[in-house]
């Protein structure tokens, strides 16, 4: 762990560096560019408002708070959360020049994208900041914790890749597979409902809901919005966040450290198979051309 962060500190130069030009290329050739960072984000929101607090006429979970002032401190996080593994999987594959480099160490990568995708969600929490005060909603104490949160979500989020990311090299589908899981989580944390909505709720449901880390996160970013409340009063809870995000973290550097040189010849191997298919390609072309031309 502490080879982990001398790594990361030494090469922190480059790792910004690289995560603001991965900010930058997301936008690239497209005509509003960084709007489109927010257009999916608030149209999600605007969808499930819609939905919950137009269309079902759903109670708010806490009493003489809106339902959207409620949902933001949640969703917000679930979309750092989302982007950065979906980003992370694909880290190897995307940086694989690097990867080819053996004095490189593999372990930056996925902090790269991890790093670029705070940087937007840094700016989502500004919004939600904002947004609250457009409801007349004062300054608690407590959203300073959401440093901590975030934080928290960070370090989860790159214990999660590190293995997604490793798998990925060897098993292509684990990107399909990650997107898949996401899908469900979104309903499962849950974001968009809480238990207090529905009166015939199973009571026994609510502590396997809680084994999710993320359910730890987005409740701690509507307790620091919303109910003022710390991370630890909730002591048990941060105990299990933290000892299964360590644990996570242990088995990805693990899996880091023992297959970088499997991580090179698998990258080699896929640019070599794809030389292997132009060049068939192109002698096929090459095939038909004769071919046409001795027939004329």
């Amino acid at each position: 762990m502490t080879e982990l962060l001398r790594e990361l500190f030494g090469n922190r130069k480059l790792i910004f560096e690289l995560a603001k030009a991965d900010f930058r290329k997301r936008f690239v050739g497209s005509y509003f560019g960084i709007i489109w960072m927010f257009v999916q984000p608030i149209v999600t929101v605007l969808i499930y408002f819609m939905i919950f607090q137009l269309g079902f006429k759903s109670v708010p979970p806490i009493p003489g708070v809106p339902y959207v002032l409620w949902l933001v401190p949640g969703i917000v996080p679930w979309f750092f959360f989302q982007e950065a593994m979906n980003a992370g999987t694909n880290c190897l594959q995307e940086y694989h020049y690097l990867v080819k480099k053996v004095v490189f160490n593999v372990e930056v990568l996925p902090v790269i994208k991890l790093v670029s995708c705070l940087l937007v969600h840094a700016i989502f929490v500004m919004i939600m900041i904002a947004m609250f005060f457009c409801y007349g909603r004062l300054p608690l104490i407590t959203w300073l914790q959401l440093i901590y949160y975030s934080a928290a979500l960070s370090v989860l989020i790159l214990a999660l890749t590190l293995v997604t990311s490793a798998v990925q090299v060897f098993f292509r589908d684990m990107s399909q597979i990650v997107s898949i899981c996401l899908q469900f989580g979104m309903w499962l944390v849950p974001i968009m409902w809480a238990p207090e909505m529905f009166p015939n709720f199973p009571p026994k449901l609510l502590p396997i809901l809680k084994l999710n880390p993320i359910h730890y996160i987005v409740s701690g970013y509507r307790d620091s919005m919303i109910a003022g409340n710390w991370f630890f009063e909730r002591p048990m809870q941060s105990l299990y966040f933290w000892a299964v995000t360590l644990a996570l973290l242990a088995l990805g550097l693990r899996l880091f450290r023992k297959l970088p040189a499997f991580f090179r010849c698998a990258v080699r191997k896929e640019e070599t198979d794809s030389w292997i298919k132009i060049w068939q390609s192109r002698c096929r072309e090459s095939v038909k051309f004769i071919s046409s031309t001795t027939n004329r």
